[in-house]
Parts: structure tokens; C-alpha cells; sequence
């Protein structure tokens, strides 16, 4: 029996969820046969979605105080990876089955997690933790210009266009263009982009081949999470060296990462995709660089200039519009 068709997956905020991608097939199949119902309202849970996936740049930032960009990525997917097996345990659900799907979530664990997790470690040494939220915001406008090519049934539209366009403006807005990029790190810069990057070759990598595997989001996404492990523990241990002490912020920092940006806000999401249906709960990626921004400037003193939050502005106009989808005509 084959796969059915897979839906388009929803936007993923790159750096505080990519490994959702892995298990969005199934969350939005679900989400239109069912709408369950939270303990909180859906708003609520939206707003600290939104929070907890915005901090997640300063967390990385304040960990790559003390451990190395390897190190920090692999402690965000180790504790996320905890918190997820949890969940199955409480729940008693099996991991997924069978080599096939073992052998498309160690691509994806690559994709989604172990390369733009340590990119986005590696970009924040050099660059404000606001910049790698911002950059993180281009990934929609990335998937866009990938899907064009990739996936045959986005058909493109001048209004799609248009927003490809206007974000990649805004990123040029964001990095002083005019200036001659002058004050932007290059190095980290290319590394967040690059991070961004990732995430849409990973969703369209994953709607070809795991589109309809047997198994909830939080099982297939907990299997991605422990590959992840799997592979950073080894670049770690071949690339750095173990950490010597363990400071209280920096250790803190990337157990919330795993455990809440990773383990807590995926659990999260996949009830708002149930209840509210992906559309609505994707919109949380609007709000990630406003609160990335905001966090960095109050809570690291990171300097904001004038072009920082128009270009986001920018970049975030751009995105919504190559999500927009021309509605079916109706028949005469």
C-alpha cells in the first residue's frame, strides 16, 4: 500500500523546532479529523510557544559561554530527546519500527538537527544572538525558493515571488548592505543563513520519504532526537574536548534548550496544530525574531540599530507572503 500524499508541512521555527518537521505529516492529518482541547487556552499556550522558541537564541548564546558550539548542540538534543522519551513512557508509545524508518531519520536527524543546531552554536560566537533570530525568520523564504524546484505541486505565483523578493530585501536591510556589510560578522553571519537553510532541505526531504509512517509526531520526532544524539556524541568526542567544569548559567542554560525549546514546545505545538490547525499555529514563527531581538537587547545589552528591526519587519512581510496560497475557484 502506498504513502498517501503528504500535506505541506507547517513552518517550523528552525533553530527551537526543526525536529517537528519529521512528525508534521501526521500532526496535520490529524489536526483536521480531530480538535482536542488543552488544559490552557490555545492563546496562552501560543504566547509561550512563542516565548519559549524566542529565548531559545539567548540560551544558545549564554551556553557558548562555556562549552563548545558541538557541545551545546549536543546537550539541546540530549535533554530534548529525555524529555520526549518521557512523554512516551507516561503515555506507554512505542518508538518507530524497522530499518526504512530508522535509516530516513538518521538523513533527517542530519538535516533538521545535528548541522543547523551547531551552525546556529557555531554563528552566535561572532554574531548578537538578535542577528541569528533574524536570520533564523529567512528559512520560510528558503523553502519557497527550494519548493520551486523540489516539490511540483507548489506552483509558484507572482505574489510568492514577490515575497521571495521583499524578504532577501530585508535581509540585506538587516545587514547594512549600503554599509558594505561593515560591523557584520561574515563568518557567523553565512553559518546562521546556512543554519535556515537546512531546515527546508530537511522538510521537503522528510515529506518524500516519511510521509505516512506509522507512528505519532512525538515518537517519530523522540527517534530523530536520539540520532541527533547519537551523531553529535561522536563529533564531540572527535572535534573538542571534554568539558572540564560546569558553570550554573551555561549548564542551565542548555538544559532548557533541550528540555523546554526541544522536549516542552514540540509537545506544545503538535496540541495547537490539533486544535487550531497548522495555519494559525505557524503563525508563532512571526513572533520568534521580535522576541529574539528583544531578549537579546534587554537581557545581553546586544546594541539594536535602526535597520535591525525594519529589515526583520521586512523578512517577516517577505515570509508571510510565500506562504499565501491562491484559493480554489469555484465552480460556475
Amino acid at each position: 500500500m502506498s504513502a498517501p500524499a503528504a500535506p505541506r508541512p507547517t513552518l517550523e521555527p528552525p533553530s527551537a523546532t526543526p525536529a517537528a518537521a519529521t512528525a508534521t505529516t501526521s500532526a496535520t492529518a490529524t489536526a483536521g479529523a480531530t480538535r482536542r482541547r488543552g488544559l490552557l487556552d490555545w492563546r496562552v499556550r501560543f504566547a509561550i510557544l512563542s516565548v519559549v522558541w524566542g529565548f531559545s537564541f539567548l540560551l544558545i548564546k549564554v551556553g557558548t559561554e562555556a562549552y563548545a558550539p558541538f557541545q551545546v548542540a549536543l546537550g539541546r538534543v540530549l535533554f530534548g530527546a529525555l524529555a520526549l522519551m518521557t512523554v512516551l513512557l507516561v503515555r506507554r508509545e512505542p518508538l518507530p519500527r524497522g530499518l526504512r524508518t530508522w535509516g530516513h531519520l538518521t538523513v533527517a536527524a542530519l538535516l533538521l538537527n545535528t548541522a543547523p543546531f551547531s551552525l546556529f552554536a557555531y554563528a552566535e560566537l561572532s554574531i548578537p544572538s538578535s542577528l541569528a533570530g533574524i536570520c533564523n525568520a529567512t528559512s520560510p523564504l528558503w523553502g519557497m525558493a527550494l519548493s520551486l524546484v523540489a516539490l511540483s505541486e507548489d506552483r509558484p505565483t507572482r505574489r510568492r515571488f514577490a515575497g521571495l523578493g521583499l524578504g532577501f530585501l530585508g535581509v540585506l536591510t538587516v545587514l547594512g548592505a549600503w554599509h558594505g556589510f561593515s560591523g557584520v560578522d561574515a563568518k557567523g553571519t553565512a553559518f546562521a543563513l546556512l543554519a535556515s537553510l537546512c531546515y527546508p532541505i530537511g522538510w521537503i526531504y522528510v515529506r518524500r520519504t516519511l510521509a505516512g509512517t506509522p507512528g505519532s509526531p512525538v515518537a517519530l520526532t523522540g527517534g530523530q532526537l536520539m540520532v541527533s544524539t547519537l551523531q553529535l556524541a561522536l563529533v564531540s568526542a572527535l572535534f573538542t574536548s571534554a568539558p572540564t567544569s560546569f558553570p550554573l548559567w551555561p549548564t542551565l542554560s542548555v538544559i532548557a534548550l533541550g528540555a523546554l525549546g526541544t522536549g516542552m514546545a514540540l509537545q506544545m505545538q503538535y496540541g495547537l496544530v490539533t486544535e487550531v490547525g497548522p495555519t494559525t499555529a505557524q503563525m508563532v514563527t512571526y513572533f520568534i525574531p521580535v522576541i529574539a531581538t528583544t531578549a537579546g537587547v534587554l537581557v545581553l545589552g546586544e546594541q539594536l540599530h535602526w535597520n535591525t528591526p525594519v529589515g526583520a519587519a521586512i523578512v517577516l512581510a517577505g515570509a508571510a507572503l510565500t506562504q499565501t496560497r491562491t484559493a480554489p475557484r469555484k465552480p460556475a
